[in-house]
């Protein structure tokens, strides 16, 4: 699989709360030699990469309601309304994680939907497609509760679905600490549910170029990451991943 298929899969990801100016910068220059498919920053650095990435094909996604999802759906629907207004191209939505180990599915698939219209609608009112990946935070999930979320992601006009934060921090009944990233389980699982058409994003604790053939040969079509550039830099183009086309 070429670099440049495997370039256009990623999104260069920098969400580390330390993040300043110059990091976004560099994470923007960077993603244009590359030829990533987006970079990913909090909301406060869209107008920054905006400015960066101004005659460039690499798209801006930001995160709402980051990392815990714990906000209203009020909140999430503003921060998304900025973020589109500010230049951002796609949006990670966290799910309201109470709601749904709660079973309250219909509230977390509302607060789906109101900020997926929202990011439509706003991207509408500029002529641009807005991108909505919801992010499941799949270490808190068990495969009936990712087979719920999954589907009303889905009903909810979202346009993928996203495996993690990367900032979650499950734990075992003694306390350690437990992964918290994607793994090949689950992007197999949510590909099976939302079927080939839709998005399906794995991120957190993608590290290494094996990691990355991984996902992809899961059935993940975006990979979020916050070592982009180490993964081309050791891939090896003789590697086939099922399903993708050079």
């Amino acid at each position: 699989m070429k670099k440049e298929k495997v370039a256009s899969l990623i999104d260069h990801t920098l969400l580390a709360q330390t993040a300043g100016v110059r990091e976004i910068i560099r994470l923007c220059q960077e993603a244009k030699k590359y030829k990533f498919a987006s970079v990913c920053v909090n909301p406060v650095y869209v107008p920054v990469c905006r400015t960066e990435l101004e005659y460039s094909d690499v798209k801006i996604c930001t995160v709402i309601g980051f990392p815990l999802g714990a906000v209203s759906t009020q909140d999430k629907v503003q921060e998304t309304t900025y973020a589109v207004a500010s230049g951002a191209d796609e949006i990670d939505m966290v799910v309201n994680l109470g709601a749904v180990m709660d079973g309250r599915f219909s509230e977390a698939e509302i607060d789906i939907a109101e900020v997926t219209e929202a990011a439509h609608f706003a991207g509408a009112k500029i002529s641009k497609k807005i991108i909505v990946k919801v992010i499941l935070e799949t270490c808190y999930l068990n495969d009936t509760q990712l087979d719920i979320c999954c589907r009303f992601a889905v009903r909810a006009g979202a346009d993928f679905v996203k495996t993690s934060t990367g900032f979650a921090t499950p734990q075992s009944s003694d306390g350690r600490l437990l992964p918290n990233g994607a793994s090949v389980h689950c992007v197999q699982l949510m590909r099976k549910i939302v079927g080939p058409d839709f998005g399906v994003k794995a991120s957190g604790g993608i590290r290494t170029a094996q990691k990355a053939v991984e996902m992809l040969s899961a059935g993940a079509n975006r990979i979020g990451t916050s070592n982009a550039v180490q993964i081309m830099e050791n891939w090896d183009e003789s590697v086939n991943v099922p399903g993708f086309d050079d």
